[in-house]
This record gives C-alpha cells, sequence and structure tokens, in this order.
C-alpha cells in the first residue's frame, strides 16, 4: 500500500483552514505542517498537533512535504512559489497565481527551468458545472459560439467596506471577484483577444468602483457582456447560483449564458435551448435539462493536487494558463482607465 502523500499549507486564514479540513478528511494525504507566523496560526496548529513555522522555508526545510499550497497573501505567492520550485516541491497556488502578469512571467520560467509541477487554485474549473459547460460547448452543441452573456450582481454588506483597502482601487470587484467569471469565461469559450469597459463608484462614491460593463471578444468571434456590480441585491451571481457554497443562499437563476448557431446553455441551471426542426423564431424552443455530476470541487481539487504530484495528471491550470486570466483582468483595468480597446496578448508582451 503507497504511503499517504505528507501536504503542507502555508497561510492559515478563512481558505487555507478550508484546505487544511479537506486534507484531514483525505484518505490519500495528511497534513505535513503549518507555514504562518501569526499567534492564532500556531495555536490553530497546536490545536491539530500539527508542526507550525513562522517561515514557509522552514517548513520545507524541516518537513520536507510532498507538495505546499500556498494559501498566504497575494504578495506572498511569488517568493513561496518560487522558493518551492528551489526545493522541488510542487505547488498549488490560490488565486491569482502572483500580483501582476510580470510577476507571474518570472514564475513561468521558473517552473520552465526546474520543471517542479504548479497547479493554480481556480477551483471552478474542477466544478461540475462548468466543466458540463464546456464540454456542451467544446462538443459542439451550440453550433458556432456567438455571443456570451455574464452577469455578477449582489449586494455586498456596509461591514464589508470597513476594511479599508476594500474602499481603494484594487479592492473591487474587478480585481477581487470578477477574476473567477473572466476565468471560467477562458475555460468554456477559449481566450479572450480583445476588452472594453466602463465603470462607475456612484453609489458609495469610494475611491473603487462598485458597478462595471465588459464587453469582450473571443478568439473564436465570439463577443461577450460582463456586467458586475456589487452594490444591488439581485440573484444573478456565480455565488448565489452555483451552491458551491453554503453560506450563500442558493438562487434557482442563471448567471451565464452562451450562445450558438444550433442552441443556447443557461449556467448553473444547465438548460439547453434549441429547435428540434426548421429553426425560426416563429417555432418553438425545446428546453433539456444538462446533467452532471454533483461533488466539491475542492475535494476534487485536492484530489487532482495529488495526481499532478504523483506524475499521473497534467495540471488543469497552469501558471502560464493562470496568468493569461491575469492579463484578460489587468487589460479590463486598463480598458476602464483608459476608455481604449485593449489586448490581453499585449498586456503579456509589454510584461516580458
Amino acid at each position: 500500500m503507497n504511503a499517504k502523500m505528507r501536504i503542507a499549507v502555508a497561510g492559515a486564514g478563512l481558505i487555507g483552514r478550508r484546505h487544511i479540513e479537506l486534507i484531514e478528511s483525505s484518505k490519500d494525504c495528511v497534513l505535513a505542517g503549518i507555514a504562518d507566523p501569526s499567534p492564532a496560526a500556531k495555536e490553530y496548529a497546536l490545536a491539530r498537533n500539527a508542526p507550525c513555522y513562522a517561515d514557509h522555508r522552514a517548513l520545507l526545510a524541516q518537513e520536507r512535504p510532498d507538495g505546499l499550497i500556498i494559501a498566504s497573501p497575494n504578495t506572498l505567492h511569488l517568493p513561496m512559489a518560487l522558493d518551492c520550485t528551489e526545493a522541488g516541491v510542487p505547488a498549488l497556488i490560490e488565486k491569482p497565481v502572483t500580483e501582476t502578469v510580470a510577476t507571474a512571467q518570472r514564475l513561468c520560467a521558473a517552473v520552465k527551468r526546474t520543471g517542479v509541477p504548479m497547479l493554480v487554485g481556480h477551483h471552478r474549473r474542477h466544478n461540475p458545472i462548468i466543466k458540463a459547460a464546456r464540454e456542451t460547448v467544446a462538443g459542439g452543441k451550440l453550433g458556432q459560439l456567438t455571443a456570451v452573456v455574464g452577469l455578477w450582481l449582489l449586494k455586498k454588506p456596509d461591514d464589508y467596506f470597513e476594511v479599508a483597502w476594500r474602499r481603494e482601487q484594487g479592492g473591487g470587484p474587478l480585481l477581487i471577484n470578477l477574476i473567477h467569471d473572466i476565468d471560467n469565461l477562458r475555460f468554456v469559450c477559449g481566450e479572450i483577444v480583445e476588452v472594453q469597459a466602463l465603470t462607475s463608484n456612484k453609489v458609495r462614491g469610494f475611491a473603487v468602483e462598485d458597478t462595471a460593463a465588459l464587453l469582450l471578444r473571443f478568439a473564436n468571434g465570439a463577443l461577450g457582456t460582463v456586467t458586475v456590480s456589487d452594490a444591488t441585491p439581485a440573484p444573478w451571481s456565480w455565488e448565489l447560483t452555483a451552491g458551491e457554497n453554503a453560506v450563500y443562499p442558493r438562487q434557482d437563476q442563471p448567471c451565464y449564458v452562451f450562445a450558438g448557431t444550433n442552441g443556447s446553455l443557461s449556467v448553473p441551471t444547465m438548460e439547453l435551448w434549441s429547435y428540434r426542426q426548421d429553426p425560426g423564431w416563429h417555432e418553438p424552443l425545446v428546453r433539456e435539462p444538462v446533467a452532471f455530476s454533483a461533488y466539491d470541487p475542492l475535494v476534487e481539487q485536492l484530489r487532482h493536487f495529488l495526481a499532478v504530484i504523483a506524475g499521473r495528471e497534467q495540471p488543469l491550470i497552469s501558471v502560464e494558463d493562470a496568468m493569461g486570466t491575469l492579463a484578460v483582468v489587468e487589460a479590463v483595468s486598463e480598458a476602464a482607465r483608459t476608455g481604449q480597446k485593449v489586448s490581453p496578448g499585449r498586456i503579456m508582451e509589454q510584461a516580458a
């Protein structure tokens, strides 16, 4: 019988603790240790009889884990991941992969040089709903993809903004929340090659946006719109529709629509709309459910990470792939600031 893999976690905040719970409940791995300088993390580790280190480098040297989950603040993603490449320890890096496209390129170079596997934690790619949507589009059931609609509309409570950085540039829904939806759209529809964007802070008057409207052009010719606001009571967002996290009351509504020449798909309601014959607007539409198997995407992500470490699977989202999502988010910010069309490809070229 193979020994269980020893997985360590850097960062014992909310998402770090969720990773630790998953490791502890897994039959295939055990917790090798925690790296976090906070007193609260030390208490948390003691309660679990787990080694705790103030510095991740000491954990890597002393515990020699089979893998490290990096759930630290974004500014630490790059140095921690670089240290993993030098130590030969595969890593699962929470999103965003790094703070900027330029720093992501540094990590890409290190991964290519060392060959150490790296997986990025855009965990919604592991969600069976998103996988089924991707298979429906890629399998040609919609025909040629023509249009994409994305909605991220909800209301954050007032006390959310008591944290100062959430009222400043970079702390709003574009960089904090939209990155998930951009990655979903890239995964389902393919590369985004051009972005336009408008933003507004009219509701709260903070330095950061509360509302945004995006126009996207995909490499396959499809056009997309995404409307974002964290200032409105509404059921149309992944958080409230997907049922992925129990802290959000689930709503039976779509947040994405993928439209093609042969049919359209609403997600996550997973309804496929098409004509039986003689397509045209005078004919009745047929609605069919798209089947998928329900499972926890974070559990699947951990299983996949262990398979990546063992060399049985390639990363579902590599550092290079995650950099593509980050480039689109940077392009959105630049387009909103300048009022110009922006290419994510140009963002990556300029960062090189």
